[in-house]
């Protein structure tokens, strides 16, 4: 078995905010805008989070009638369990195998109450499937990517179709509802201030070959040693 984290979501970088955490530990995904396409019909406007608000009221005021029509980059989505991502960053993922593990983490902060920028597990696939797109047949590629972003709109999939990696997630994947945070705050090699992951969840994920920054950045495999009690921790998660 094998195990992979991954930043995904909006975040100071991308979207130039962090996503809402709540006082009861519960969140809101807020996927990254659709910046480079423009193109997906769902917008920060548009779409309600869990907690009943419009996601465009989760951004700074002096910034919320410029997203209100931003369109949406929508990846991963839960509602079928897929991902994806044509850059050469995430290629390693289409070695993930039916049974692994992709968690998924992103950047909260508190919202309505004080508590600043970290990183948080969010949510995670038990992979059904992983590969290239191009290892797809047409049909398996709709039956089990038809709502990744990356297919659902031809124009986007045509140009990104030989370079795109798709994971699918079973029925058993779940977006958490509470949020659980892996962060503090350490230094890079210059001295400088950077997220790493924190000694208690170091104990569960291992130090990924001593790279324990998680800044956004390529996907982290979790060392063999530690697979097995990563995966019981995260399926325990609420």
């Amino acid at each position: 078995m094998k195990m992979a984290l991954l930043r995904v979501g909006i975040d100071l970088g991308c979207g130039q905010m962090q996503g809402p955490l709540f006082l009861d530990g519960s969140f809101e995904y807020v996927p990254i805008p659709d910046s480079d396409y423009k193109i997906d019909s769902r917008t920060y406007g548009s779409l309600t989070g869990r907690h009943g608000r419009p996601l465009v009221e989760y951004f700074p005021l002096r910034s919320q009638a410029r997203m209100k029509d931003m369109p949406v980059h929508v990846d991963p989505e839960f509602t079928t369990f897929t991902y994806g991502d044509p850059s050469k960053l995430k290629s390693g993922l289409q070695r993930l195998g039916k049974g692994d593990m992709l968690v998924f983490y992103c950047g909260l902060e508190g919202w309505g109450f004080v508590s600043g920028p970290a990183l948080y597990l969010m949510g995670y696939f038990e992979v059904q499937a992983a590969g290239r797109a191009t290892d797809f047949g047409p049909n398996e590629l709709l039956n089990l990517f038809g709502e990744n972003f990356h297919v659902r709109h031809p124009a986007v999939y045509q140009k990104e179709r030989d370079s795109l990696v798709l994971v699918k997630g079973s029925s058993n994947s779940r977006l958490l509802k509470k949020a659980e945070l892996i962060s503090v705050i350490g230094t890079d090699c210059a001295g400088k201030p950077l997220k790493v992951m924190s000694p208690d969840k170091q104990r569960i994920f291992g130090k990924f070959g001593g790279k324990n920054s998680l800044q956004r950045s390529p996907p982290r495999l979790v060392d063999p040693a530690y697979v097995e009690q990563a995966a019981e921790f995260v399926r325990s998660l609420e």
